[in-house]
């Protein structure tokens, strides 16, 4: 007698065959959607992978809950996380080098977005979500005022002085390290060089110097790490009217509140023979990985860059096109001239970090700003402290 195999049997059957991948991310509203439907898609477009997700908070949450995870057991196989991160994670042998199986990648991506996820010239990550920084400004007081987006960064101090009030500052400043990294690399600069700190290279003490002038005037609001709810809310309730963020920061705003102004972009000023730093995430393949996993999550990432997945990725987030071919699909997005000349600080664009040790070193100079910049401390001082500290850490 012939049996037949129930249907839940079957779908057992089938779901024990495939390779599990146990992800872990840090996309929250409003790209969580975006990526989650890619997930979904995936998973129901062929039967080889299933991708199995989770989101665990932001960068620096995401980051503390994986070494606790690596050290205990339970990492997962494919994890999203921050481009500083993933230098650190090659450099421990925890990231598993994915060259062998980039073979066949499209021709379209952009060179430089794929350098942001290379080590030493071997690709340990697959760069899912990269932005350049903007200058986010009030519309309706610079207008009032009679001012333009500035285009230098005396501009920039110019403008915070005619718009600062006994209310109001004209600029808020954050003193976290990928703000400060920003202005530097702007100059021309660098915070590692050579595989050693640069807290104390003239373009270092030059940024730092510009922002403790405009603070010291009372022109600018120095916010720390723990305050970044407030130097948003500075913004947002016109106690400042300038800051300097990525550009995935106003759809994160926009998917929460409404604002009161209009809120204009400009793009970060930029001396000649300075840069712009691409940051963002990656995805990294795990240690323990098997080559089925390994496969499945290029395979996962590959669906993720579909062109029109990848347009409405960026429609919805305000990441970085990686492929031209995406931009096909974004012509009306592309269409508005500010959002559009932000945009194009992608070809002077450049990874903002690949040194495995700045994870290390960064609160060092995060405690250096906060020291200048909240109390008062002389930037040559305050950095030279944080390079000492930096240079005083045994380096693998």
């Amino acid at each position: 007698m012939r049996r037949f195999l129930s249907l839940p049997l079957i779908l057992a059957t089938l779901a024990q065959a495939q390779v599990v991948i146990p992800f872990w991310h840090t996309a929250g509203p409003p790209g969580n959607t975006v990526l989650e439907e890619a997930i979904k898609s995936f998973n129901e477009s062929q039967r080889t992978y299933r991708i199995e997700a989770r989101y665990v908070g932001d960068y620096r949450e995401a980051g503390v809950k994986l070494l606790a995870a690596l050290r205990s057991g339970g990492a997962p196989v494919l994890f999203h996380g921050e481009l500083s991160f993933l230098p650190r994670l090659a450099q421990e042998g925890v990231a598993l080098a994915l060259n062998p199986y980039l073979q066949n990648l499209p021709r379209d991506l952009y060179p430089e977005m794929m350098r942001t996820a290379q080590v030493r010239g071997q690709t340990y990550g697959l760069p899912l979500g990269l932005s350049v920084p903007v200058l986010y400004y009030n519309k309706d007081a610079f207008r009032a005022r009679g001012l333009k987006p500035p285009r230098t960064w005396a501009e920039v101090e110019e403008a915070a002085s005619r718009l600062t009030s006994r209310t109001s500052k004209g600029l808020v400043i954050s003193t976290d390290i990928w703000s400060f990294n920003a202005l530097v690399m702007s100059l021309g600069g660098s915070l590692v060089r050579n595989g050693l700190p640069a807290f104390t290279s003239k373009e270092a003490v030059e940024a730092l110097e510009m922002l403790y002038r405009m603070v010291q005037k009372g022109h600018a609001q120095a916010r720390n790490l723990a305050e970044a709810q407030f130097a948003v809310a500075d913004f947002l309730r016109t106690k400042a009217f300038m800051g300097i963020g990525p550009t995935t920061a106003l759809p994160v705003v926009l998917s929460q509140t409404s604002l009161p102004f209009s809120v204009g972009m400009a793009p970060l000023p930029r001396r000649e023979g300075g840069w712009v730093p691409l940051s963002g995430a990656a995805l990294a393949v795990l240690k323990g990985a098997s080559l089925e996993q390994a496969r499945g999550a290029v395979a996962f990432w590959l669906h993720f860059l579909e062109p029109k997945r990848q347009a409405e990725w960026v429609r919805t987030t305000w990441y970085l096109p990686l492929r031209k071919e995406a931009e096909r699909e974004l012509g009306d997005f592309l269409k508005d001239p500010e959002r559009q000349a932000v945009f194009a600080q992608a070809e002077v664009g450049r990874p903002w970090s690949q040194d495995p040790e700045l994870v290390v070193w960064y609160s060092f100079l995060e405690e250096a700003l906060e020291r200048s910049l909240k109390q008062g401390v002389k930037p040559q001082v305050a950095l030279e402290e944080a390079q000492r500290k930096a240079m005083g850490v045994e380096r693998r």
